[in-house]
């Protein structure tokens, strides 16, 4: 028999002979009882065209003369669906990108219900929740770029010590005052640094026991001397860092545009915002109730436990999960904001004659925050069962509604706690000698690369791109 066109041979013909493919250079030889079993896909249609036009419509080229037909496809996909072919099944391996992989199988007319249960589950865990594997390479690019900006900020400042006068020994102690773990007597500042603020809290704590107040000539309770002589050194010690760090800043205009550094300041203006009031107070008896301004400034003392986020990487890393984690606070608060009113209502309705401490709803409000964030005082408990009920039904739901945000908060913190850690072992590494004697070893072609990513995303972000285009790019990329 001479060699015929396929759409000339006869359904017998189309049954027991063979086909050519040739997917990318991959070449196979395939049945035609094979393709048959499934004709609903490519191969299985493309055996049943009548002419060249329509099958030249599922493959891009046909040899007549060796009945061959081209596809320009993947071939290093191609042998999972010949394995398709030959056992009814679809296997989908762990390397594979999951949307290249449904685009081909979607190309070839087979569908997603053909892959096997040992595949099944992780394929499709893979597909609809892909935005963890791509917030952790995001994670990855962003704290590359952000650090090489910090660490070209930190050799910028320290370059401008260059030309001025005593610039080499004011920038060894700019950088042991500003950078723990720097050197030596880095070490040795931050250390007695920690040690006075601790000390300042522990005497503040000290000094609310009644033991240890001493009372004044009027009978009202005073301060230990003991206590005074210690607050006075860590203000003293507090007022000397925070000058020091002033005087050896390569940028005094940026000085205080630190958080760190407002930190320092806010520890020690109530001090001396107190001694004034107090001297105001002695030379003007009229003014007396200005006491209570000083009262309430003294209670600010606490917040010079703050002073340690610049000697804990931890408390750093915490404040900009805080910083850059503001929508998934948002959203806990907003949780809590509707499952509080639901649950208050609720047991307001059912309790109010029963129970006089929810017999308002702002007290079931209480109730309900307490409840939903699990803490669970036991001041106030409902007595009926359908108040039971709904208490079981608040405490649950508060538990999902916390649960929900707090994992990318925390997924955030570890991020930026691992970028900090990076950043402070590339700076503890730098050695300036007697001067900038060269440029910081940054790659400069990936910072370029990685500039020009995010330039691109913003862009890609604002364009109207259907899920297939973001799906074929994602996995380009």
């Amino acid at each position: 028999m001479t060699r015929q066109s396929l759409w000339d041979l006869s359904e017998a013909d189309v049954e027991d002979g063979e086909i050519r493919i040739n997917v990318g250079g991959f070449k196979r030889r395939l049945r035609s009882h094979t393709l048959l079993r499934f004709p609903e896909t490519r191969l299985g249609r493309l055996l049943l065209c009548h002419s060249r036009e329509a099958i030249l419509e599922l493959c891009d080229d046909y040899d007549d003369v060796q009945r061959e037909f081209y596809f320009d496809r993947n071939p290093e996909l191609f042998p999972y669906v010949l394995h398709f072919y030959h056992t009814g099944k679809l296997h989908v391996m762990a390397e594979l990108c999951v949307f290249s992989f449904s685009q081909e199988i979607e190309y070839w007319g087979i569908n997603e219900f053909f892959i096997d249960s040992c595949c099944s589950y992780s394929y499709h865990g893979r597909k609809v929740e892909p935005e963890q594997e791509k917030w952790d390479e995001q994670s990855d690019q962003e704290s590359t770029t952000s650090s090489f900006d910090e660490i070209l900020a930190f050799y910028n400042d320290a370059s401008k010590f260059d030309g001025q006068p005593l610039g080499n020994f004011r920038r060894q102690l700019w950088l042991a005052l500003d950078n723990p773990g720097y050197s030596v007597l880095s070490r040795v500042f931050s250390v007695l640094s920690i040690l006075v603020v601790l000390g300042s809290i522990i005497t503040m704590c000290l000094n609310s026991l009644p033991d240890f107040q001493i009372p004044d000539g009027q009978g009202n309770p005073g301060e230990d001397p003991r206590f005074e002589i210690v607050e006075h050194f860590g203000i003293a010690w507090f007022t000397f860092e925070l000058v020091a760090r002033f005087a050896v800043a390569p940028d005094f205009l940026k000085f205080f545009k630190n958080a760190l550094n407002l930190i320092d300041l806010m520890s020690i203006v109530p001090f001396y915002i107190t001694l004034v009031v107090n001297l105001v107070v002695e030379s003007s008896p009229t003014l007396a109730n200005l006491g209570r301004v000083a009262q309430v400034l003294r209670l600010m003392r606490i917040f010079r436990i703050l002073k340690l986020a610049r000697h804990s990487t931890g408390l750093r890393s915490l404040g900009a999960t805080l910083k850059y984690s503001y929508k998934e606070v948002g959203l806990l608060l907003l949780y809590l904001s509707v499952g509080i009113s639901i649950f208050s209502v609720v047991a307001y309705t059912i309790e109010k004659e029963e129970n006089e401490g929810l017999a308002t709803i702002p007290a079931c409000w209480w109730w309900a925050t307490v409840s939903m964030t699990t803490v669970g005082y036991g001041d106030v408990v409902p007595g009926t069962t359908a108040g039971k009920l709904t208490a079981s039904a608040c405490i649950l739901a508060g538990i999902l509604v916390v649960v929900l945000p707090i994992t990318l908060i925390f997924n955030k913190f570890s991020h930026f706690y691992r970028r900090q850690k990076q950043l402070e072992s590339a700076m503890r590494s730098c050695d300036f000698g007697d001067g900038m004697k060269e440029v910081p070893s940054v790659n400069l072609r990936d910072y370029y690369a990685h500039k020009v990513k995010s330039l691109m995303a913003s862009l890609t972000n604002m364009s109207r791109s259907s899920p297939s285009e973001l799906s074929l790019d994602d996995s380009l990329h």
